[in-house]
C-alpha cells in the first residue's frame, strides 16, 4: 500500500502540475476525452485500476480505501487536482477524499439524475449503474432530493457483469448485447423515456444500447451522460483556484461561467457529491434515441493512431498492453502506459 500524501499536498501546487484522473478500469477514458478536448494544454495522469476491478461488486469501505491509495499515488506524482472518473468510487469515496485533501480541487461523477428529471416527458427515468452505485446512501439521498423537487420517478437498475465485459474490449460482443437487453428492456417496459448512463464505462456501448432500445420500443428515448459537464466543472474549479495552466484554452469556460451544459456551485449537494449532468438542451436526436453529444470513439480518425501527447501519462494496476489497446480502440491515441503496484 502506498503511503498517503500529506493532506496539504495541493497547497503549493503549480498551475503547470498535472491533473490526476482515475477509474476502476477503462471507463474513465469516456471522461478523459472530454477533459482533453476542453483543456488541451493541461498535463494529465490517468490511472486504470484494472487489477482491482470491478469496483461495483465490492463493499463501499473497500472501494473508499482503494480510492485513497490510488489518489495518494497520483498526488505523489504531482497531481494538482483529482477527477474520480468512476460513479462507484464517487459514491463510496468522494467525501473521504475531500476530507483528506481539503485544499485540492476534486471532481467526482454522479449519475445525471437532475438533467434526466429535466429531460423526461412522462416523469419516468431509468438509471443504469453498478450495484454499489444504486445501493449507495449518498446516491439514494440524491435520488430522493431530485425526486421530491421534480416529482420524477427513478427506476434503478444495477448492471452486474457489464463493466467486466466492456473491460474486455469487444464492444460489439453478444455478451454485452445480452446484458444490455437484460438491464435496459425492463426499464423501457416500465415506461421510462429517459435513461441515465450511471457508469463511465457505459458511454462506450452507446451504439449497441441504441440498437437494443430500437428493438424494444419505437418511442424516443433520451440518454444522459455526464462527461462533458464534469470537464467543464473541473475547468471552473481550476480557474477559481488559480491552477489553470497558463495559456490554456478552456472552450470559453471561465471560472465564473455556468452555461446550459455545466455545473454550478449550487449543484454540489450537502454531502459533497457532484450532481453534475448534461442538460436536455444539449441532446441530439438519433432515430428514436436522443443522446448526450459525445465525441466519436476513435477520435483521431482512420489513418492510424494519433501521435501520443507528451502531456498524458497513464498507469495501470494490471497489464499495460490491455490499457494500451483501450487507448487505441476507444480514443485512437497511444500514450505511454506503465504498470505499477499499489
Amino acid at each position: 500500500m502506498v503511503a498517503t500524501a500529506p493532506a496539504t499536498a495541493s497547497a503549493t501546487a503549480s498551475a503547470t502540475a498535472p491533473i490526476g484522473v482515475f477509474d476502476s478500469g477503462v471507463g474513465g477514458l469516456s471522461v478523459l476525452r472530454h477533459i482533453r478536448a476542453q483543456l488541451p494544454h493541461e498535463r494529465l495522469l490517468y490511472f486504470a485500476d484494472s487489477g482491482f476491478a470491478p469496483y461495483g461488486d465490492k463493499p463501499e469501505s473497500v472501494v473508499a480505501e482503494r480510492s485513497l491509495a490510488v489518489a495518494a499515488f497520483l498526488v505523489a506524482n504531482g497531481a494538482k487536482a483529482l477527477v474520480v472518473a468512476c460513479n462507484t468510487a464517487t459514491v463510496a469515496a468522494i467525501k473521504v477524499l475531500r476530507a483528506h485533501y481539503p485544499d485540492m480541487p476534486i471532481v467526482g461523477v454522479e449519475p445525471g439524475l437532475k438533467p434526466a428529471a429535466a429531460a423526461t416527458r412522462n416523469g419516468k427515468v431509468g438509471v443504469l449503474a453498478t450495484s454499489v452505485t444504486v445501493a449507495g446512501a449518498k446516491f439514494l439521498l440524491l435520488r430522493d432530493q431530485v425526486s421530491a423537487s421534480s416529482h420524477a420517478q427513478f427506476l434503478l437498475q444495477g448492471c452486474p457483469g457489464l463493466v467486466d465485459q466492456i473491460e474486455l474490449g469487444d464492444l460489439g460482443s453478444p455478451a454485452i448485447r445480452a446484458l444490455l437487453e437484460r438491464y435496459a428492456t425492463p426499464l423501457l417496459d416500465q415506461g421510462a423515456d429517459t435513461l441515465v448512463l450511471g457508469c463511465t464505462h457505459y458511454p462506450f456501448v452507446l451504439a449497441m444500447l441504441g440498437e437494443v432500445i430500437a428493438q424494444a420500443t419505437s418511442r424516443e428515448i433520451v440518454l444522459i451522460d455526464t462527461g462533458d459537464a464534469v470537464a467543464r466543472h473541473l475547468a471552473r474549479l481550476l480557474g477559481t483556484a488559480g491552477l489553470l495552466n497558463p495559456g490554456v484554452e478552456t472552450s470559453g469556460v471561465a471560472a465564473s461561467d455556468v452555461d446550459a451544459s455545466g455545473v454550478a456551485a449550487s449543484d454540489v449537494d450537502a454531502s459533497g457529491v457532484d450532481t453534475c449532468g448534461v442538460e436536455a438542451s444539449n441532446l441530439e436526436a438519433h432515430g428514436n434515441v436522443a443522446s448526450a453529444i459525445l465525441p466519436a470513439v476513435g477520435e483521431s480518425g482512420t489513418a492510424g493512431l494519433a501521435p501520443s501527447s507528451a502531456t498524458l501519462q497513464s498507469f495501470t494496476s494490471a497489464g499495460a498492453p490491455a490499457l494500451s489497446r483501450a487507448f487505441a480502440n476507444l480514443l485512437g491515441i497511444a500514450p505511454p502506459v506503465r504498470e505499477v503496484l499499489i
